[in-house]
Parts: C-alpha cells; structure tokens; sequence
C-alpha cells in the first residue's frame, strides 16, 4: 500500500546560516515551546541540511524546506521555496 500521495511532507521555515557546501546550504530553524512545568515559551533552534541544487541561496535569505528522501549522510531536506532575500 502506497500512499505517498495521501501523507503531507513536513514543511519548516527558517534562515540560511551557511552556503560553503556545493550544492547544501544550512538552515537553522527556530520552534517555540512551552516549558512542562513554568509554562514559559522557551526558543529552540535546530541547524539542517538542505539541498540547493542551483546554489542560489545567499546567508541570511529567509527559507521554506519540505521534507524529501535522503539525499546524503545528513541531508534530508530540500528548498522549496525562497520567501526573503538577505541584503
């Protein structure tokens, strides 16, 4: 039973924080989350891996990645599209 077409891709946003690989840009996306005890929002950010076939990806541009099948070792990521240019 394939249902590929049935299950979403998971899709974040986030900013490239670095482009010095050829064709992989790293992008660190930021989640908020409540604390399980103080109730207070706490900030997490999780650097990763995304595949930028054309190398048009800048440092700093605001990023969507969607989920897409391992492409190497730590890159399961791919752009989907560039929301905001850097600068």
């Amino acid at each position: 039973m394939h249902n590929t077409e049935a299950q979403k891709k998971r899709m974040l946003i986030g900013y490239v924080v670095s482009n010095k690989s050829d064709k992989t840009v790293v992008v660190r996306c930021e989640t908020i989350v409540q604390h399980p005890l103080y109730k207070k929002y706490i900030r997490r950010r999780k650097n990763m891996m995304a595949h930028d076939p054309e190398n048009n990806c800048q440092i700093g541009d605001k990023i969507q990645i969607i989920e897409s099948r391992p492409l190497s070792r730590r890159k399961r990521w791919q752009i989907h599209s560039v929301l905001e240019k850097a600068l």
